[in-house]
């Protein structure tokens, strides 16, 4: 997955810790820097990155470091 690498990088800003501190089985309530408010700070990123709003369905649906890398992928 090409967008992983950016992933891993927007993950690791929202939780403050350094990228190889993000397993890349990374999900949310499976690890525990992942909580609520790293969640918000990643939602703000993913949509700088990406230049719009995710509506709240997209939102909701970002469980997984895999599902960051699929929304970048998609946004390229």
């Amino acid at each position: 997955m090409g967008e992983l690498n950016g992933a891993k990088q927007l993950l690791a800003e929202a939780i403050g810790a350094e990228i190889a501190a993000v397993p890349e089985a990374a999900r949310v309530g499976a690890f525990e820097r992942w909580d609520s408010l790293a969640h918000m700070r990643l939602i703000l990123a993913l949509e700088e990155k990406i230049g719009r709003k995710l509506d709240p369905d997209e939102a909701v649906k970002i469980e997984s470091l895999k599902d960051i890398a699929a929304l970048l992928d998609r946004r390229s």
